[in-house]
């Protein structure tokens, strides 16, 4: 298995590691959401900080309730991190409604750092996490910050209408999506069958066909999350776009290969499993 790179931390000389901020939903359960970019961003070297959108009832068995916060206390989050501590990149979660889908996107407009956008749309076990009427904000004001945009096959199929079912089609939905304004997309084929998991990773003219093995382990919620979170710590630390997304990807494929279980349904990806022997 390849070995992701750490981002360096800072000798004792005073200064503070990379600083990467999550603006998403909480689940309760630790293995998505706020819970695992923090994890996966002090796993990889940096400092994570956080922009709470939305807290679930979540659980291994799927969300159970979700409460949006309002727009005014997203925005001061935001605006209390960003002007003091200050952001070096900014991961995009669960944002639920179309007034936070705006309000986030309004925040990062100006913001000098890069911005992966996940557009979470669906849990793992399927529950809705973005309201219909939000989708055409994601695509107008949110999707044209994004540096990355790292939509599944379902997202893709949400936003642009491309059902994936071939790596051709992974070119096409990344075209329809580029379309919308992010500089690069990232197709993640997980879902796709064969023995390998396939993405594409494309600005319209560079492509990166990034492929690893699939993992037999039914635990990986978070998955999207933590990819999402991994990349923008790379990019972060000064990594270009491919080289922070196929580092990112090398970073959740032992994740999910050391996926563990955790109560009676689906369990997480082990966001700490560089942990021994790394250092």
């Amino acid at each position: 298995m390849v070995l992701p790179p750490r981002i360096p931390r800072p000798s004792h000389d005073g200064s503070a590691p990379v600083r990467v901020l999550t603006v998403a939903g909480s689940d309760s359960g630790g293995g998505a959401g706020i819970q695992a970019d923090l994890k996966t961003m002090l796993a990889l070297g940096a400092h994570g900080m956080s922009v709470i959108t939305a807290v679930t009832a979540q659980n291994s068995l799927g969300v159970q309730g979700a409460w949006e916060l309002p727009a005014e206390a997203v925005r001061a989050q935001f605006r209390s991190v960003a002007d003091d501590i200050g952001v070096q990149a900014v991961k995009t979660g669960m944002l639920a409604t179309a007034e936070l889908v705006e309000t986030v996107a309004a925040l990062l407009a100006d913001l000098p750092a890069p911005v992966v956008v996940d557009p979470v749309g669906v849990s793992k076990h399927g529950d809705p996490l973005l309201a219909t009427e939000a989708l055409d904000a994601v695509r107008k004001k949110l999707l044209p910050t994004a540096t990355v945009a790292t939509p599944n096959l379902d997202e893709v199929a949400q936003l642009t209408g491309v059902r994936v079912e071939s790596e051709d089609d992974q070119r096409r939905a990344a075209g329809a999506v580029l379309a919308h304004g992010p500089r690069w997309a990232l197709i993640k084929g997980g879902h796709l069958p064969g023995g390998e998991a396939v993405d594409l990773l494309t600005d319209g003219t560079e492509e990166h066909w990034l492929r690893a093995p699939r993992h037999d382990n039914r635990h990986t919620h978070g998955t999207g999350c933590t990819l999402a979170a991994a990349i923008a710590t790379y990019l972060a630390g000064g990594y270009e776009v491919p080289q922070a997304v196929t580092a990112a990807k090398d970073y959740v494929t032992g994740a999910i290969a050391a996926g563990f279980p955790l109560g009676a349904g689906i369990g997480p990806v082990d966001h700490g499993w560089l942990r021994e022997g790394t250092d």
